[in-house]
């Protein structure tokens, strides 16, 4: 990898699936895809640590998918790992270009200067921010929604929680969603878990939700209940009765305001 070099030309950041969907919402994966494209390469990682979750977030993208067909909603993804840009953060976070994830150096993001961290960022923030702003501005929508999966072990710690349902500000979908889930009882399920936006996770939620008075809400799975793309299907239809729940929360708020 040379530092500073372009992308490819034609080269996309973001890709939109179903622009023309009707359904409630606008789904995105900030997380989607383990690839590395050109002028970075794999970073100097290997193999295992290239196609880990460091890299990406196992299932996600198959879920959102699913949930794109079955909402007939667009979905707006990821092209490129988090490992050369977290599409979740602000460039001044220190985790956008982090240069080691959990158990894994990342070399080529070791020794970034500022102007070469902000290449990236203008490289693949601002387009696939932009492109997301074209597909909210494009549009009426009821609300937005991100996915997102997590590892079932953290830093030796398992996790228990296996649904996730979080907000930035405004609770109202993330509370009404894990209403319906816990009344299933099918996974365990909690608010602002396993992550909150104390940790900066939210940083999508904030930009381009609650920015524009948009309900939003980040649902996070555990990967290993999704790590394969029927399992990731099956879960997109499990989700869809706790959706409709947020969906329709808010919309019954937007309804007694007017």
């Amino acid at each position: 990898m040379k530092r500073g070099m372009s992308v490819a030309e034609g080269w996309e950041p973001a890709e939109v699936t179903r622009a023309e969907g009707r359904g409630p919402v606008v789904l995105v994966c900030e997380h989607a895809s383990r690839e590395f494209p050109q002028p970075w390469g794999d970073l100097g990682l290997g193999p295992e640590a290239a196609a880990s979750h460091a890299a990406w977030d196992i299932g996600a993208l198959d879920v959102a998918k699913a949930l794109a067909a079955l909402l007939d909603s667009p979905l707006v993804s990821a092209r490129a790992s988090r490992l050369i840009y977290d599409l979740n953060r602000p460039l001044e976070a220190h985790d956008a270009i982090p240069a080691k994830s959990e158990v894994y150096e990342i070399p080529g993001n070791i020794g970034l200067s500022a102007p070469e961290r902000a290449l990236r960022h203008k490289a693949l923030h601002d387009p696939f921010h932009g492109r997301l702003t074209g597909v909210l501005d494009g549009r009426e929508t009821d609300a937005l929604v991100t996915i997102h999966s997590f590892t079932p072990v953290y830093r030796g710690v398992r996790r228990e929680v296996e649904l996730g349902f979080l907000y930035h500000e405004d609770a109202r979908m993330a509370e009404a969603a894990l209403a319906v889930e816990r009344a299933r009882g099918s996974y365990r399920a909690a608010l602002n878990e396993p992550y909150a936006a104390s940790d900066g996770v939210t940083y999508t939620l904030r930009k381009h939700g609650e920015a524009r008075d948009l309900p939003s809400l980040m649902i996070e799975i555990r990967n290993d209940l999704i790590d394969t793309e029927a399992r990731a299907r099956d879960m997109a239809v499990h989700l869809m009765p706790a959706l409709a729940a947020a969906i329709a929360a808010v919309a019954e708020d937007r309804q007694a305001a007017e």
